[in-house]
């Protein structure tokens, strides 16, 4: 294990569309992940590229992606991105993260 138990434990991501400024930092950072759709908010999506729209919808986090996802957060203008463990649904990383 890591530091935490983020770089073992499965991870998910999800973007609070309120709080979303629609910049796009993180679909530059993560495509993969994250989109932008028609109505300019950031959105995530999976390997099958649906953009998942209910709101508090997540997706799981590829670890190849994990650092991508964690400059994203980092850099979002409207912490608006939450990552957190599968497990226990405790935040890793995003604004409510200890």
């Amino acid at each position: 294990m890591t530091s935490g138990t983020e770089g073992a434990a499965p991870l998910e991501v999800w973007i609070d569309q309120d709080l979303c400024t629609g910049d796009g930092i993180c679909v530059q950072y993560a495509p993969e992940v994250f989109e932008l759709d028609i109505d300019g908010l950031a959105y995530v999506k999976d390997g099958d590229e649906e953009l998942r729209q209910e709101p508090g919808a997540a997706v799981a986090v590829p670890l190849t992606l994990l650092q991508d996802v964690v400059d994203s957060v980092k850099d979002c203008p409207g912490e608006c991105i939450h990552v957190r463990r599968v497990a226990d649904r405790v935040e890793v990383y995003g604004p409510d993260a200890d």
